[in-house]
């Protein structure tokens, strides 16, 4: 897998190559880009970037003094679109919501549309199952014997938790994903080191949302994507969004919890398709190829 030295440190990345418009797809935490493994037959004509954020589940260690708060992270995000030197780029969130402040940051001049899948908004960093590990994060011990928890399968797909972010429970490979994006901060010391920087640097309730109030300067095209069996984001944050940003549509998927690329790969794929298809034959750049049908036979 190839990886880019940043300030930070190394940011692991897959790359599709190609000369179709760039998707930056993003995962959640602990995750990496497997989460969107079902949705990439679908997206057939664009160039698909899925870097490994350091949010726990990232193989290669930060710097012992990088800034992994949600700001922090962002930062990264946007060092990463820079060392790569993208341009156009649809970036597209999914359960983590951070991406978002690059907007307070006044980075988005590599962005030229937002997709926002299931993530966290406005006062939700993190989702109400995660901020346990969040206190814990202040007690590097207890967080430590907390992860432990992970190794079992019974508590990994416990349906407060993980096993509530898929509802597609015929998809037998979940469990070895969540398994294996707990693996990294249950053996390695920095990763584990690096997992609680991230798990303990949400800023407070009254920040958040007035970091959010500042994100209503992004007028570029927004696509909000809410899934209706999700228990980790709020039902009304969905619309909240879609009303937040100037130039924002909302889409309801059905039959889906927050992991909408595992829940709803084609559907999803299509949604950001004509997302991006819409906005480019608006803005005058040339549309994307449409989708092999070999794709959807997989």
């Amino acid at each position: 897998m190839p990886s880019v030295e940043l300030s930070a440190g190394p940011i692991d990345f897959e790359d599709t190559g190609g000369d179709g418009p760039v998707l930056v797809l993003l995962h959640g935490v602990p995750m990496d880009g497997r989460v969107w493994r079902r949705a990439l037959p679908y997206l057939g004509g664009f160039r698909v970037i899925r870097p490994t954020l350091p949010l726990g589940g990232h193989r290669q260690p930060m710097r012992p003094d990088a800034d992994l708060s949600q700001q922090g992270v962002a930062s990264i995000l946007g060092d990463f679109l820079d060392a790569l030197d993208l341009h156009d780029v649809t970036l597209v969130l999914n359960d983590w919501g951070g991406g978002q402040f690059l907007i307070n940051a006044d980075r988005t001049d590599r962005i030229a549309r937002l997709a926002l899948v299931a993530c966290e908004a406005f006062d939700n960093y993190p989702p109400k199952a995660a901020r346990p590990l969040a206190v814990l994060s202040k007690m590097p011990p207890l967080f430590t014997a907390a992860l432990q928890l992970f190794r079992m399968e019974s508590f990994r797909q416990m349906s407060s938790g993980y096993g509530g972010m898929s509802v597609d429970k015929s998809y037998h490979l979940y469990d070895d994903l969540v398994h294996g994006w707990f693996a990294p901060a249950l053996t390695d010391r920095a990763i584990r080191r690096d997992f609680i920087k991230f798990a303990g640097g949400a800023p407070g309730r009254d920040e958040l949302l007035e970091l959010a109030e500042g994100q209503q300067k992004f007028t570029k095209p927004v696509l909000v994507v809410w899934a209706d069996q999700d228990t980790m984001m709020p039902a009304e944050h969905g619309p909240r969004l879609a009303a937040h940003y100037p130039d924002a549509r909302l889409e309801i998927v059905k039959d889906s919890s927050t992991l909408v690329p595992i829940d709803q790969p084609e559907l999803l794929a299509d949604l950001l398709r004509a997302f991006v298809v819409e906005d480019s034959v608006l803005g005058g750049s040339a549309p994307v190829d449409p989708v092999g049908e070999e794709a959807r036979d997989e």
